[in-house]
């Protein structure tokens, strides 16, 4: 091998790698927002997690505030368990 084909080869591997990164930044361009979002719910449960005593307090606060309004979400979210551990066994 040459080292003019080594020097054009090299020229040649560089520009597919830019365009190889261009068309990958277009192509995630879509998914930033998304990600960003689940991001931030990771870094939510992450933080409630090493803190339970926001979850009793969150409850308490909402309980007092409607209690209706909670128990109907504790009731959806009963029902949706069930389902879940319905399909988990199938």
């Amino acid at each position: 091998m040459t080292e003019t084909y080594l020097v054009e080869r090299r020229e040649n591997l560089i520009k597919l790698a830019a365009a190889q990164r261009a068309a990958l930044a277009q192509n995630i361009e879509p998914w930033r927002i998304p990600l960003a979002r689940v991001d931030q719910g990771l870094t939510a449960l992450r933080a409630i997690k090493r803190n339970p005593v926001w979850i009793v307090g969150g409850v308490a606060v909402l309980t007092v505030l409607r209690p209706y309004r909670v128990m109907k979400w504790l009731r959806g979210g009963w029902v949706a368990w069930q389902m879940l551990r319905g399909l988990r066994r199938k």
